[in-house]
């Protein structure tokens, strides 16, 4: 045994101890035990670390930084002692070589990079001192090698300073790194106003994706291995601490992201009012009989237009021999009075004999080679609506039991990050990631408000439309009566909350994205691409678009699918090969039933009807098909499918919200194309959010591939792609996204909702469906 006597005046610098020995015998190992004033620091030499299935690792060499002690500011430089023990219990003689030496430079300096050596036995750590015009700073670590595999820990001024792969997680924050790195720091988190700056390098490279040898390179035989890979975890570093923003950058950052949308809602004002004017104007000249303006502004006729089809032959026609100047409907809308759908009894479509005998067949009717918007909108038009509420209602009540489990399982996620200091959670661009409260990233939550006050202001938006159109029915308006589209706006509702909800689930999915809750940010999605193409087929085909219930129930199975792809999609082959015979086989169903408009029933007969349509249609004498069909997209669905069974997406939530939104937008692009070629016409509001729509969205999306993080690979290897903001020094890329993409959504809402209002002034019976 040996002990050595140190005498240190300690100031602002540490002391740094170097161990060497050539001895390679791990039975009778070198002891070095460090006695301080306030602390005990040991290791042996050799220095054994552990990997994975217990794998091995022996270093000779080992240097250890002993922790500082500051002296008292009242006593100034006072003398230490330090006992350096060294002890091994070996029958021979063991040679080691001790060094002992100052660190001239270990206080790191603001905004003043500093480049360093680390490995898995030599460890690192610096101290650092806040400013006194600095509340928080940015610890930014970059390396030119991806391996080996590191650990940058931010403590606080405490002895003993973890610094080794086994404990560094055991104090303050940290977070594992390959070539980058960096974390956040406040002020107010150390009441010393100092921390520690530790460096750790990990013996093996699994934790960040890396490979690690095999059991036969790791075998006791082969040591010429070891000592090869333990050459090769030697990692340069550089570190630069750099001030965060201030705390007025946070408020120009939140005045920006809410005026931004609230012009929305003065744009808005000053469209309803340059309407509100035109109306006016209309009705003083009375240059026209009855006008909506955009669909939404109301007048009255003074001379009512007659139809000249005969009487009976067509659904919404005017009655030439009614006594009321052509306003009394020959359809079953006259019976019940206008308004009644405000009723609130419980109506059933059975309570109703709606139409006579001979118009009552709907096969006979839904067979006619040319249909018109008159064929399919025979229902009564309060039960209708009322079918179409449900899907307000049930959205609202899916909100709720979604949301607040999310807000829950969230909230705990990020008390776990804050208790535990474990970064590696939560898949941040830790290179913007502003702080506030006890949210890690707030810029990432702030850059939703844009989903929630435009889904908002969409609500407001259908709720004056749906105002307007009770008055028009009030005052039975021919025009609202028996032309232009069917007012329906029960689906406009329910896209309106679930952009609402987008927003909100958004932010929660940001207060911790990671792999396990990605889900959260893409389930009201499916929900509004979903919504959007049932609201685009109930434009044309009001009487046979599908219930709430089953539309939900649809979503549902489709969020379950989304959470089995998220679990088993890696790497199970059979996961893709049921998936894709579901979505092919849903895809067929729905393609057909859409075909057949609402006749076709599913049930075990369908293989023998579907053989006999096979065998007439396409064996016996080739047929072309009776309609166009309206779900073009059909094609779509088996290459989707043998795109995601080839190359197995691991981001299959992504993956299933592409097959929506290429849907959408082909039914969308089909819809638009029809409508022109059926000589009808694009109003300038509609144009111009039809252009919006396609410059927002090609904007948004371009931000949308700038990543900056991926939950698919490893905490490390996510961090290579974080990037520094770009708006305001306070939003990323990321952010862009999100605040194009709901302004995108919005002009996108406003195109469905008046697509069609040059229908307006047209006869149903003149409208035709595709």
């Amino acid at each position: 045994c040996a002990c050595l006597l140190m005498k240190l005046y300690l100031i602002a610098y540490a002391v740094r101890v170097y161990v060497n020995s050539s001895s390679e015998n791990l039975q009778y190992p070198v002891l070095f035990v460090v006695r301080q004033q306030k602390g005990v620091l040991s290791w042996q030499v050799p220095l054994i670390f552990r990997g994975l299935y217990q794998r091995t690792y022996n270093y000779q060499e080992v240097s250890r930084t002993l922790c500082p002690s500051e002296p008292a500011p009242e006593t100034g430089p006072s003398e230490q002692i330090i006992f350096v023990d060294v002890a091994s219990m070996a029958p021979f003689n063991i040679a080691y070589e001790l060094l002992v030496t100052r660190l001239e430079s270990f206080q790191l300096e603001t905004n003043k990079p500093f480049n360093f050596t680390a490995s898995p036995s030599q460890p690192q750590y610096f101290l650092y001192k806040f400013p006194q015009d600095v509340d928080s700073v940015i610890i930014k670590v970059v390396s030119d090698a991806v391996y080996p595999c590191s650990v940058v820990s931010v403590q606080d001024i405490v002895c003993p300073v973890y610094d080794l792969d086994h404990n560094v997680e055991f104090n303050g924050v940290y977070q594992s790194m390959t070539k980058q790195a960096a974390i956040t720091v406040q002020r107010k988190d150390f009441p010393g106003e100092q921390f520690f700056v530790v460096f750790v390098i990990k013996p093996e490279d699994y934790a960040c994706g890396g490979s690690f040898l095999s059991i036969q390179e790791m075998s006791v035989e082969n040591r010429n291995v070891n000592r090869t890979w333990n050459l090769q975890r030697t990692k340069n570093l550089q570190v630069t601490i750099v001030p965060s923003i201030k705390r007025s950058v946070y408020i120009q950052a939140m005045f920006f992201s809410f005026l931004s949308f609230l012009s929305f809602y003065l744009g808005s004002v000053v469209v309803a009012f340059v309407e509100m004017l035109r109306s006016s104007d209309v009705e003083l000249t009375g240059s026209f009989g009855s006008v909506l303006v955009a669909g939404s502004g109301i007048m009255t006729s003074s001379h009512p237009i007659t139809s000249s089809t005969p009487e009976g032959s067509s659904y919404g026609a005017i009655d030439e021999s009614s006594s009321s100047g052509g306003r009394q409907l020959s359809s079953p809308e006259r019976g019940p009075p206008a308004g009644s759908d405000t009723d609130s009894s419980v109506e059933e479509e059975s309570d109703f004999d709606t139409m006579p005998e001979i118009e009552s067949d709907k096969n006979v009717i839904r067979t006619k080679v040319f249909l018109y918007l008159s064929d399919l909108s025979r229902k009564d038009r309060r039960i209708v609506s009322k079918k179409y509420k449900i899907y307000f209602w049930n959205i609202i009540t899916i909100a709720v039991f979604y949301a607040l489990p999310v807000i829950q399982l969230v909230i705990t996620y990020q008390t776990v990050v804050n208790v535990t200091g474990n970064q590696d959670i939560c898949y941040y661009n830790f290179l913007c990631a502003h702080p506030l409260g006890v949210l890690s990233a707030f810029n990432n939550i702030l850059s939703n408000v844009g989903h929630t006050l435009l889904g908002f202001l969409f609500l407001l938006i259908v709720l004056r439309r749906d105002i307007l159109h009770r008055r028009a029915m009030e005052m039975k308006d021919v025009y609202t009566l028996d032309y232009g589209i069917p007012k329906h706006f029960g689906l406009f509702y329910a896209m309106g909350i679930a952009l609402m909800m987008e927003g909100v689930l958004s932010a929660c999915y940001h207060v911790c994205p990671n792999y396990s809750n990605f889900q959260f940010d893409t389930s009201f999605m499916y929900m509004i691409a979903g919504l959007c193409m049932l609201k685009l087929y109930q434009t044309r085909h009001p009487d046979i678009n599908a219930s709430a219930y089953s539309a939900y129930a649809s979503f549902a199975v489709v969020i379950c699918l989304a959470v089995l792809g998220v679990v088993f999609g890696k790497n199970g082959m059979w996961f893709w090969v049921i998936f894709s015979m579901i979505h092919v086989l849903a895809s067929l169903a729905l393609s057909t039933q859409i075909y057949y408009m609402g006749r076709f029933k599913i049930d075990l007969g369908i293989f023998r009807r579907a053989a006999m349509v096979l065998y007439t249609d396409c064996i016996q004498q080739c047929s072309r098909p009776m309609y166009m069909l309206s779900n073009v997209s059909s094609p779509l669905s088996p290459l989707s499918a043998i795109f995601g069974l080839v190359y197995r997406p691991r981001d299959f939530a992504s993956y299933i919200l592409g097959i929506f939104i290429c849907n959408l937008l082909l039914y969308l692009a089909f819809y638009i194309i029809m409508k022109l070629r059926s000589s009808e016409k694009l109003l300038p509001i509609p144009l111009f959010c039809i252009v919006a729509t396609a410059v927002v969205w090609a904007a948004a999306l371009y931000f949308f591939f700038q990543t900056l993080s991926s939950w698919e690979e490893t905490p490390a290897e996510s961090r290579e792609k974080n990037r520094p903001c770009i708006l305001l020094g306070f939003f990323d890329d990321h952010d862009v996204w999100h605040f194009l993409s709901a302004a995108a959504l919005f002009f996108s809402f406003l195109v469905l909702l008046t697509l069609d209002d040059d229908l307006d002034t047209v006869r149903r019976d003149k409208i035709p469906v595709f």
